[in-house]
C-alpha cells in the first residue's frame, strides 16, 4: 500500500534505462512527482547543484520533501532508491526477509551486471568514433549469456523474483534495447514474454511517457 504524500517527490533524471525506473516506480506506487530534467547530452549532469545531490554525476536522484521524520532526504543511485521508495510505500518490495532477499539479488544483479554490460554494448556498437570488434564481440557475448541467464529464471518464473516487483522495474528499460544491443528475442522467448508483459502496464507507459 502506498504511503500517502502530499508534497511531490522531485525527480532529477533524464530519458535513460537508469532515469526510466523511478517515474515508473512512482507511478505504479500512485506517489505524487515532478520531473527535473537533467540533459546528459549537455553536460547538465556535471552541475554543482546536481553534484550536491548526486556526489558521482549520475541520473537519477530524488528529493523526497517528506522523508524520514518528515523531514526532507536526497537519495542518489537507481537502486537505493528504487529500495528506498519501497521501504516508504510497501509497493513492490516485499518485508518478509526471503522473498525480499530474491528481489534484491535481482535488482543487483542488474545494477551489477546486466545494466553495465549492455551499456559497454550500446557505447561500443553505436556511439563508439572507432568501432572495435574485439570489443564489441567481447560485450555482445556477455550481453547474450546475461539474457540467457534472465531468460532461464523466467521460464520457472512470471517475474524475476516471482511477484513483480522493483526488480522488474529496474531490468525491464535495459532489456526494452534488445535491438541495439545485438539481441534477438526469438532465441529468449521467456524474456519475451516478460517483457511484453511489464511494458503493457499502464503504470510502466506512463513513466516511460514522463521523461
Amino acid at each position: 500500500m502506498a504511503a500517502v504524500t502530499a508534497k511531490p517527490i522531485d525527480v532529477h533524471t533524464w530519458s535513460t534505462p537508469n532515469g526510466w525506473k523511478i517515474p515508473i516506480m512512482l507511478e505504479e506506487c500512485g506517489l505524487p512527482y515532478r520531473v527535473v530534467p537533467v540533459n546528459i547530452g549537455k553536460g547538465e549532469q556535471m552541475a554543482p547543484e546536481f553534484l550536491k545531490l548526486s556526489p558521482n554525476n549520475k541520473i537519477p536522484a530524488i528529493v523526497d520533501p517528506e522523508g524520514p521524520g518528515g523531514e526532507p532526504i536526497s537519495v542518489f543511485e537507481s537502486g537505493a532508491i528504487l529500495q528506498y521508495l519501497g521501504r516508504k510505500t510497501g509497493c513492490l518490495y516485499p518485508s518478509d526477509e526471503r522473498a525480499r532477499v530474491a528481489v534484491d539479488e535481482w535488482l543487483f544483479w542488474q545494477i551489477g551486471g546486466f545494466g553495465p554490460m549492455l551499456g559497454q554494448t550500446h557505447h561500443f556498437k553505436i556511439y563508439a568514433p572507432e568501432k572495435i570488434p574485439y570489443a564489441i564481440d567481447r560485450f555482445e557475448a556477455e550481453a547474450r549469456r546475461l539474457y540467457g541467464v534472465l531468460d532461464g529464471r523466467l521460464a520457472e518464473h512470471d517475474y524475476v523474483a516471482g511477484a513483480y516487483s522493483i526488480a522488474d522495474i529496474a531490468i525491464a528499460p535495459w532489456a526494452k534495447f534488445h535491438g541495439k544491443q545485438g539481441i534477438d528475442l526469438s532465441g529468449f522467448p521467456n524474456v519475451r514474454r516478460w517483457l511484453d508483459a511489464v511494458l503493457a502496464r499502464p503504470a510502466v507507459q506512463r513513466g516511460l511517457a514522463a521523461v
